[in-house]
């Protein structure tokens, strides 16, 4: 089923991302913003708990109990558990009653198999939607940071995400160029636990190296932010461990997976036909995504790229506003999603 009878009210747009859910709702706008993280009982799959609850017991839960994130790189890893999770969002949203069979568009990475796709719109069916539409995340991204994609010229959008960075250059509605990259704001988390464990013997936690990143992480030293104590535990001795990490050393930690997404931004441009590398240099690139928030990226991507970089005014919601726009719009945007029911 196509078509865009979407204006009958009862339509959420999802930004399902492998670190955060963002539900977009037709005429309230954003009104939820959730981990992706599902706490479910080992020997049953029962689901204990949803978002910001279950992540408070990443790495604390007895056996019986497993905080997982149902979605790795950006698709679906866990079918049943996505699927509660989801279910357990449109009730949150806005209850059982008026809320019972959303119409649902949904982003997905650039690029994903036509299974990896078709398991995205099973799982929301599953969860309960009416019917499912599918949007490319660069494409949302764009239009949710202001860009002009339905128009002839070049844009090109550099979405960091929690598993995967998306370089995409727009025109005309569509994607001419896109790389997509499973460097993104999990890998940059994980070389800092990696850097910890062998620079200083010690171990520490996902929400702990997430926390280094947001609050003292930057890709160069005129953006460096001080220093953080932290705790974790001596791998020498297994004894609690607090120390002093700067920002400095993080900047360290990252630098590869920072060089990965730079490199892939360098590439996209090297591909990219002529006359839309000229769009790209009078318009410059655009960040959105948790990963635009790292401090001095803008000014790095643009020292390297000679191009200029802007950060999107809101990073963290580009894609949910994006599908917002798609959602409330009636003319250019129209043709942008086909939707399916069962």
């Amino acid at each position: 089923m196509s078509g865009w009878d979407i204006h009958m009210g009862k339509s959420i747009g999802i930004d399902l991302g492998t670190a955060n859910t963002i539900v977009y709702v037709k005429g309230r706008g954003i009104v939820l913003r959730e981990p992706s993280v599902v706490a479910v009982e080992a020997r049953t799959r029962r689901v204990m708990a949803v978002g910001n609850e279950a992540k408070l017991m990443l790495g604390k839960t007895p056996g019986s109990i497993t905080a997982m994130r149902p979605l790795k790189d950006g698709v679906i890893a866990e079918f049943d558990v996505t699927a509660a999770m989801l279910h357990h969002y449109y009730n949150k949203v806005a209850g059982p009653s008026i809320f019972s069979r959303p119409r649902v568009i949904i982003c997905i990475p650039y690029g994903v198999t036509e299974v990896e796709k078709r398991a995205v719109q099973d799982v929301a069916l599953e969860a309960g939607a009416q019917s499912v539409a599918l949007i490319e995340e660069p494409i949302a991204a764009a239009i949710g940071s202001g860009l002009k994609v339905a128009d002839a010229r070049g844009s090109m959008i550099v979405d960091i995400g929690g598993g995967t960075t998306e370089v995409a250059v727009t025109s005309l509605g569509g994607i001419v160029l896109s790389s997509s990259l499973r460097s993104a704001g999990d890998e940059l988390d994980n070389a800092i636990i990696a850097y910890m464990k062998r620079k200083h013997n010690v171990l520490i936690g996902e929400m702990t190296a997430e926390m280094l990143k947001k609050n003292i992480g930057s890709v160069i030293p005129m953006a460096d932010r001080g220093n953080m104590v932290i705790r974790g535990r001596n791998l020498l001795n297994g004894l609690p461990a607090t120390l002093a990490v700067t920002s400095g050393e993080i900047r360290e930690a990252m630098s590869e997976q920072v060089s990965r997404i730079i490199d892939c931004i360098r590439t996209t441009l090297e591909n990219t036909p002529p006359e839309l590398s000229s769009d790209i240099y009078d318009n410059g690139i655009m960040l959105a995504g948790g990963g635009a928030l790292l401090a001095g990226l803008d000014m790095l991507i643009q020292q390297l790229t000679g191009i200029r970089t802007t950060i999107a005014k809101n990073p963290l919601d580009c894609v949910a506003m994006g599908i917002g726009k798609v959602i409330d719009s009636v003319g250019e945007l129209n043709g942008i999603v086909t939707f399916r029911t069962r």
